[in-house]
């Protein structure tokens, strides 16, 4: 597990939980002990989490609420019996809650390497603030920094791509697999502080389940990006950019 990989997993981590118990989070928070940064970015998270908590504290009931409760009953006894209602209603709602969140588990634990994950994953590993292992205008150089570090980098970028320039690369991972990250840069005004704009994974097709065939690009809206997923000999590759189907078409 790398440093993005506890990120995604600890967004979900609720302290003082059954939460602690997942061997996923146990496995994301021991990395937490190793990293100083990743354990910067857990403190970060928890002190907004609580200045919700706090904002939500804040907000009153309307005024007389509970009085007009009380007067609407006729007697104590049904005070009482409309207290156990609540009680048993809440109860069963956390139990539907739960039974839901373990289907949902279930369920996501079934299909955690499937090809809408995996694309979901990916751009937002684009989309965070991240650090790439090499910054470079070489495309040589990544190539080579890449077969050092075993992750894939025999990949074949289509013509138009060839032309862009790039800014760099990172290596990140997906089911344990390493996951080639490239980075681009189409000229277009960047925000302060960002590098790149146009993204492409590499990896082997056979780690992503419902990976598409060989043929015409698929493209599709995920996230804030519009992206192209191709499979072409045994790598899955997938290129995102901010914009629509023209923009990312000039580019395959």
């Amino acid at each position: 597990m790398n440093r993005d990989d506890a990120k995604n997993i600890l967004l979900l981590y609720r302290p003082d939980t059954v939460d602690v118990v997942d061997p996923q989070v146990t496995e994301a928070l021991s990395l937490v002990k190793q990293d100083a940064e990743l354990a910067a970015w857990l403190r970060e998270l928890g002190a907004r989490q609580e200045i919700l908590r706090a904002k939500f504290r804040q907000i009153q009931a309307p005024a007389g609420l509970k009085e007009q409760i009380i007067s609407e009953q006729a007697a104590r006894e049904k005070i009482i019996v409309w207290r156990r209602v609540a009680a048993l209603t809440a109860v069963a709602a956390a139990v539907v809650v739960l039974l839901t969140l373990a289907v949902f588990r279930f369920q996501s634990a079934g299909n955690d390497n499937t090809l809408a994950l995996y694309q979901n994953r990916m751009v937002g590993a684009a989309l965070r603030v991240y650090t790439m292992d090499l910054a470079t205008d070489n495309p040589v150089q990544i190539r080579e920094y890449l077969k050092q570090n075993h992750a894939p980098a025999d990949y074949v970028l289509p013509a138009p791509l060839e032309k862009v320039a790039t800014t760099g690369c990172a290596i990140t991972s997906w089911q344990g697999a390493k996951v080639s990250m490239i980075c681009f840069r189409t000229g277009k005004p960047l925000p302060p502080g960002e590098q790149s704009d146009l993204w492409l994974f590499v990896i082997d097709r056979d780690l992503v389940k419902n990976a598409p065939s060989a043929g015409p690009p698929q493209l599709a809206k995920v996230n804030q990006l519009i992206t192209a997923t191709w499979t072409q000999g045994d790598k899955l590759y997938l290129l995102g950019t901010e914009g629509d189907e023209q923009t990312i078409r000039k580019l395959l």
